[in-house]
């Protein structure tokens, strides 16, 4: 009923998914550009399309209430952003604990524009001993999936160049709001 759902929402707003689904049952999975709550729906659809069972990370506030438990079960974990914590170390103890995740990550880390990314995603997949997953959703084309499954070889540069490649032809719902697709180690 889901998929169903899903394929009903994607074909009414004229996007398809493309690509295949990853072959690794645990990975990060970058979700970008990401510059509009419309990001989430989209995310949602396309996985239960691909049949893929994601976990996606968000700020605590959004967990409140009823709207709360719909947001874990559509695979929502409150993140308190107020405190910088271990957030890498309890997101890489996840993938310890499951043997199937799809641990969405927003490496832009806002839906604004942003003059770098977060390097979460590049911490908890080194420290989880996962690959990458390459996310897209292109508002231009109206296409949105995965793309090339990255196992980071610790060389940041290298690895953002492989990133900044894919990303370089994806365009977001608000172009302006997508900045450079860097880490804040590379500009330093």
């Amino acid at each position: 009923m889901r998929r169903a759902l899903a394929e009903v929402f994607l074909r009414a707003t004229g996007w398809e998914p493309e690509g295949p689904r990853p072959a690794s049952r645990r990975y990060v999975l970058i979700a970008a550009p990401h510059t509009s709550s419309w990001d989430l729906a989209y995310l949602l659809a396309l996985a239960e399309v691909y049949d893929v069972s994601v976990s996606w990370m968000g700020k605590a506030s959004l967990f409140r209430g009823a709207q709360g438990a719909l947001l874990r079960r559509l695979g929502g974990i409150p993140v308190d952003r107020t405190h910088r914590g271990n957030l890498v170390r309890q997101m890489a103890s996840l993938f310890e604990e499951r043997d199937r995740l799809a641990l969405v990550v927003p490496a832009e880390g806002t839906r604004s524009y942003t003059a770098h990314w977060r390097s979460g995603f590049y911490h908890i997949a080194r420290t989880a001993n996962v690959p990458v997953v390459l996310g897209y959703l292109d508002y231009q084309r109206k296409r949105g999936g995965f793309g090339p499954e990255l196992v980071l070889t610790g060389d940041v540069g290298q690895d953002m160049e492989e990133i900044r490649n894919f990303y370089s032809d994806k365009v977001g719902k608000h172009p302006q709001n997508f900045g450079p697709v860097r880490l804040k180690e590379e500009m330093l």
